[in-house]
């Protein structure tokens, strides 16, 4: 079982456009409406391919739990005041994205410590808990590091996936993963990353200080883990060209192709690098999906994906993210 945590999750209304033209009236080619939030989405990807999932978030009622049990995920709602923040993508063709995303609901300090009592109480059968996205307004900012405590209190594992002063106070609670694109990684070092080889560096300086993981994901360039466990050993792979149709839930599906992958080893038999390429051929599977729908294993082809090799310490990772 794998736990997610979504503090902020949202309806992602997903719009396809001919062209984004500021003052204009627009005609849409196509709309669809999701379930969103990083943690709903790596749950929604985990049903796809089979694994038993539950989705803990504040509120989330109505519509929101309608669609995730659609889509096999069982939804855990704590309480909260308020609807479901609706995120809105304009999408043109060859995926360029324009994203509104509205604030969420507030949460006080008494619906904050229930979010997090939640966790504790369900991650104690779980072999994972995933808590991501952004913070609610009302929350502290430490709140994925209470999360990721409570959590490892009750014996999961937890994997990270936010970014700015959220993520860096995840990271104090050493989290066992940590899932960065390039921006947040550069961001939580506090300088630019232009190469694999300044990314390979901070990874491995975050698994010096504790992290059991770091996955980071980059965009058309694949992605690159270190891992904590084999002495900081890295690999690397990315995909092949493949054609963009949304790149809105890339680096969800990237973290749970990996722990699809990781958590089938439960004798060691998947290895870190195996787990990259599935990782990465979920990534590549969802840029080709409209909106935020997710891949399933019929989407995900590993023939797309270069095999894990050793970073090449040349590569240019300027402006890539995921």
């Amino acid at each position: 079982m794998i736990v997610t945590v979504t503090p902020n999750p949202s309806l992602d209304r997903t719009v396809e456009i001919p062209e984004l033209i500021p003052g204009a009236v627009l005609r849409a080619t196509a709309h669809r409406v999701d379930p969103g939030g990083k943690g709903v989405n790596v749950s929604r990807v985990l049903a796809r391919f089979g694994r038993p999932t539950l989705a803990i978030m504040p509120g989330g009622a109505g519509e929101l739990a309608t669609l995730l049990r659609r889509a096999g995920v069982q939804p855990v709602s704590t309480p909260a005041d308020g609807t479901t923040r609706v995120n809105t993508a304009l999408v043109e063709p060859g995926g360029v994205t324009t994203k509104v995303n509205e604030p969420g609901v507030a949460l006080t300090a008494a619906q904050v410590d229930a979010l997090v009592d939640t966790v504790r109480v369900h991650a104690a059968p779980a072999d994972w808990v995933v808590t991501a996205g952004s913070v609610p307004v009302g929350a502290p900012v430490d709140l994925h590091g209470r999360i990721v405590e409570a959590a490892r209190a009750a014996g999961a594992r937890v994997a990270v996936d936010t970014s700015g002063d959220a993520l860096r106070a995840a990271v104090a609670a050493g989290p066992d993963l940590i899932k960065p694109n390039v921006a947040e990684l550069a961001e939580l070092v506090g300088h630019p990353l232009p190469r694999l080889a300044d990314v390979l560096a901070a990874a491995r300086d975050l698994v010096a200080g504790g992290i059991g993981t770091v996955l980071v994901s980059m965009g058309a360039s694949g992605a690159l883990v270190v891992d904590g466990a084999d002495d900081g050993a890295a690999w690397h792979t990315a995909g092949l060209p493949t054609p963009v149709r949304s790149t809105v839930g890339a680096g969800d599906s990237t973290l749970a192709g990996y722990l699809i992958a990781i958590t089938e080893g439960r004798a060691g038999d998947v290895k870190p690098p195996d787990a990259l390429v599935h990782a990465v051929a979920c990534g590549a599977a969802a840029v080709g999906l409209p909106g935020t729908a997710v891949p399933g294993p019929a989407d995900v082809d590993l023939s797309h994906v270069r095999p894990a090799s050793a970073p090449d310490a040349t590569l240019d990772l300027t402006g890539e993210a995921a």
